[in-house]
């Protein structure tokens, strides 16, 4: 190392500072552009090509301490050759849950769109931070683009927005706006000498609303959950006494949460109704349709979100059933005044100068609680450009039609059991396996139905054949709730996923 030190300090107009050499790049670009091309080939080879093989495994099931053993996490003093860390993504892939997997049933999003992924692959290579045009002109443009036409499927004639790392952050964004709406002066003088405040959400309504109770220091008990029907979807009549029961409390009703699509049923309130409450009482109406906005697209489907266009404000989330790629998630507001800019700006005189050289209206960052915040609209709007609102608008009437072909399936299997009658693409559904099908009704057939749904995951997920999740509600032993989204989903997989289980409970 000495001797390369002192060839460099002979060169012309070499520089040493602090025992560091300061003259020329200290990255080798050769090396890592080959890594980069080298990376991407395992890329497409290993993720990209295999998208739609269902021959290929959702995952390769192991334990933590052997996983740990096989990725060698640890991180050493002396970098690693390329050939090693090229195996190191080999590992990465190999043992990575496949979400592009046909018969990744999981979660509320899956699949890969073409397009969104290209868009991600130019903002990582990129490398953009949303807050200023100056640093990011396409991009805030591109939003722009995006939340205006997202704005016009809700049905509002103006509006504003910005994306969020996550439906859960859009949630805690409405509460605090709606709060600030209430009391602007919250902002400055903080929460002593403020009324108790109080919202409304479902039972059915998504944990991020007690999570965002709790971070805005409003209280979790503050929360004031709404009696929902058998469907799941809150019941209007059981909304107005608990707000007057508020009101008779002393309390400062602020806030109501209706859900759009709630995260186990689907189920989709009753926003009209909703809707006429809190205008009666003076009450911001947020719509949490992180899972159900996507039917928006749909001229046949979005008949389940009517009345949302007499809300203040929605999070939908693009990443769930239109494919955008996590994360992309938009808060949307109706207000068009600034209220955003008001309620979340701190006017940092480093970044948001009134005096640059261009409309600094577009420096938008001083609406977001974030400074750094990535380009996320940006892979919506390539993949809506490629598709077109008719091609988003096929992906939702596909998932839901193949959601209804498999219930029509499920009736007729001997051993499956729905919960209920979807509305929208979750499947809800029991397996009774054989030893169980001539028991009587009653607390231990129920105790050993609770036990089958945990033994069959475990089962699928060691044989890497599917992932299909299950959990226990309100009062119900575990069932599985099967979400149809990927355009890569066709029949025949509806068709596997219930000769899977049954293969797969044969023994139980």
């Amino acid at each position: 190392v000495g001797v390369c030190k002192q060839e460099m300090l002979q060169k012309k107009n070499a520089v040493l500072v602090d025992g560091v050499i300061l003259n020329g790049p200290i990255m080798d670009s050769k090396a890592g552009e080959k890594f980069v091309e080298e990376a991407c080939k395992i890329i497409m080879e290993e993720i990209v090509q295999k998208a739609d093989d269902v021959t290929e495994k959702v995952c390769e099931w192991q334990a933590p301490e052997t996983l740990k053993q096989i990725l060698d996490l640890e991180m050493r003093d002396t970098g690693e050759c390329h050939q090693k860390l090229l195996q190191l993504c080999r590992d990465v892939i190999q043992y990575s849950v496949k979400t592009s997997h046909p018969r990744f049933f999981n979660q509320l999003y899956a699949g890969i769109d073409y397009y969104s992924l290209v868009a991600r692959f130019i903002t990582e290579a990129l490398n953009p931070s949303v807050y200023t045009y100056e640093v990011s002109p396409v991009f805030l443009l591109v939003e722009e683009a995006v939340i205006k036409k997202m704005i016009e499927f809700i049905g509002w004639e103006e509006g504003d927005g910005i994306f969020n790392p996550g439906g859960s952050v859009s949630n805690m964004y409405a509460m605090n706006l709606a709060r600030y709406k209430f009391c602007p002066e919250i902002k400055e003088k903080g929460l002593s000498g403020q009324p108790r405040l109080v919202l409304f959400a479902s039972e059915e309504c998504h944990y991020s609303m007690k999570k965002a109770a709790s971070f805005l220091g409003i209280g979790t008990e503050n929360v004031y959950f709404i009696r929902t029907d058998e469907r799941g979807k809150m019941i209007p009549e059981e909304l107005e006494k608990q707000v007057q029961r508020a009101r008779k409390e002393g309390s400062a009703p602020f806030l109501v949460c209706a859900t759009a699509g709630t995260t186990v049923l689907g189920a989709f309130d009753p926003l009209d109704k909703i809707a006429d409450i809190c205008e009666k009482h003076g009450l911001w109406l947020h719509v949490d349709a992180s899972w159900g906005g996507s039917a928006l697209i749909s001229r046949k489907h979005c008949r389940l979100l009517h009345g949302i266009h007499r809300a203040d404000s929605v999070a939908w989330n693009p990443h769930k059933m239109l494919l955008a790629g996590i994360q992309c998630c938009a808060l949307l507001v109706k207000d068009n005044s600034g209220l955003l800019k008001k309620c979340y700006s701190a006017e940092a005189a480093y970044l948001f100068q009134q005096d640059k050289f261009y409309d600094v209206s577009y420096d938008t960052g001083d609406k977001s609680i974030q400074c750094s915040r990535r380009p996320d609209a940006f892979k919506f709007w390539l993949m809506w450009k490629a598709l077109g609102t008719t091609g988003l608008e096929e992906r939702v009437n596909r998932a839901l039609a193949l959601a209804r072909y498999l219930v029509e399936e499920i009736k007729k299997r001997e051993g499956f059991q729905l919960l209920l009658e979807p509305e929208y693409a979750n499947v809800c559904f029991w397996y009774i396996p054989p030893s169980l099908r001539e028991m009587e009704d009653g607390p231990e057939f129920w105790q050993k139905l609770h036990q089958v749904a945990p033994i069959i995951k475990e089962r699928m997920m060691k044989k890497g054949s599917m992932m299909l999740g299950y959990q226990p509600h309100r009062g119900k032993v575990n069932f599985f709730r099967q979400v149809v989204i990927s355009p890569q989903v066709s029949r025949e997989d509806m068709d596997f996923l219930l000769n899977e289980i049954e293969l797969l409970a044969k023994d139980l």
